[in-house]
């Protein structure tokens, strides 16, 4: 099975959630932490400024939680911004957990690959997604920039980033991940004020 490749984020709920989608697609997969979702608001603004440029997928849980992360993620982000995708629900467990879910079914981690295959594939776009790669903003560029590797580059990333849109105190790689999805290197280029060479 040949990997989908996606330019719209995928938020899902968990680590083993985003572990099983990256088995079939290449894109951004963004974690809501479960429930952490609701304590971290710089995750509902991440999203909010990636939908500004590219819809993002939503691959929550068919249970009541995945219910309520999704329409949290709902109030946030404008419902044409939002790609909502929705697995069956199938009882069972999960191999990982020693017992079922508290509704006794299947998350997006235990969903076969071929389900979850078949509902990305429809927006998958290959020719989009190497485009996507053209953009050679680079972990280099931060740190010459001063966003990464020095006594300050905290402040600057956030500063950079309320600029863009984004939320306060993402990390290095986090934000680099999201300007590469929101920017084009000359976007970048000008925002920090850089001449290209």
């Amino acid at each position: 099975m040949k990997k989908l490749k996606l330019i719209y984020p995928i938020v899902v709920e968990g680590k083993y959630d985003r572990l099983r989608l990256l088995n079939i697609a290449d894109a951004q997969i963004i974690t809501t932490d479960g429930f952490g979702i609701f304590k971290k608001s710089e995750k509902l603004a991440l999203m909010s400024a990636l939908a500004k440029k590219n819809p993002i997928i939503v691959l929550t849980d068919s249970d009541g939680a995945g219910k309520l992360i999704r329409s949290h993620i709902s109030s946030a982000v404008p419902s044409d911004r939002i790609i909502q995708l929705y697995i069956p629900k199938i009882q069972g467990k999960e191999k990982r957990k020693a017992s079922a879910s508290a509704e006794g079914t299947l998350g997006v981690e235990g969903m076969e690959n071929e389900l979850l295959y078949s509902l990305l594939e429809p927006y998958a776009d290959e020719s989009a997604y190497e485009r996507s790669l053209e953009n050679r903003l680079s972990k280099t560029d931060l740190y010459i920039d001063g966003l990464s590797g020095g006594p300050d580059s905290s402040a600057r990333r956030d500063e950079f980033a309320r600029k863009i849109g984004l939320p306060d105190g993402m990390t290095a790689n986090a934000l680099l991940a999201a300007t590469r999805l929101i920017c084009t290197y000359e976007e970048y280029l000008s925002i920090v004020g850089r001449e290209e060479k």
